[in-house]
């Protein structure tokens, strides 16, 4: 997935938001498989596990049976048909999420040789607060930031103005 780029700001904008809400001593449950992030957490001190590849649409078995206090979603929900479910069943009390923002001069990306690299959703901000709201969750902190990608166009000068990423810090509510 990342042969030709590796997203370093977004990787540090990252790392530096789960390290202001996320201890070393807490174990961590990362949705999706292994990946250069979840790397990343492991070589900050976290300890870390991940989901298995399974379809989180309709297996939530990884989720229900992690012990960990804290799960960390980065940029996964907007490849689920139902993200609702499955932030239903966390039993941590704790989630860090991120997700790419719907982007008024760019289509919802689908990859044409990857099934699960295609995103059903296109989340606006407020979108993402009445999922997680809904689903149990009290949103705590959040932070919007843009990905600039260094070439020259209307596109990438578009990019550089407008917030790409949307992270959030939730604990769970009483619903």
């Amino acid at each position: 997935m990342y042969e030709n780029t590796y997203p370093d700001k977004r990787f540090q904008r990252t790392l530096s938001f789960l390290q202001k809400h996320i201890s070393t001593k807490e174990a961590i449950l990362d949705l999706g498989v292994e990946n250069p992030f979840s790397k990343i957490m492991v070589e900050q001190g976290y300890t870390v596990e991940n989901t298995k590849g399974e379809d989180l649409d309709v297996d939530y078995t990884s989720v229900q049976k992690s012990s960990a206090e804290v799960v960390t979603a980065f940029e996964i929900f907007e490849h689920l048909v139902s993200p609702f479910n499955v932030l239903r069943e966390i039993k941590a009390d704790k989630l860090v999420a991120s997700i790419p923002l719907k982007l008024w001069f760019s289509p919802a990306y689908r990859s044409k040789t990857d099934v699960w690299d295609r995103h059903y959703h296109e989340f606006e901000d407020w979108q993402f607060d009445w999922l997680l709201e809904k689903s149990g969750w009290e949103i705590k902190d959040r932070e919007k930031f843009t990905n600039p990608v260094g070439k020259i166009g209307v596109r990438p000068l578009l990019r550089s103005l407008t917030p790409r990423y949307y992270l959030v810090y939730a604990e769970k509510g009483s619903l």
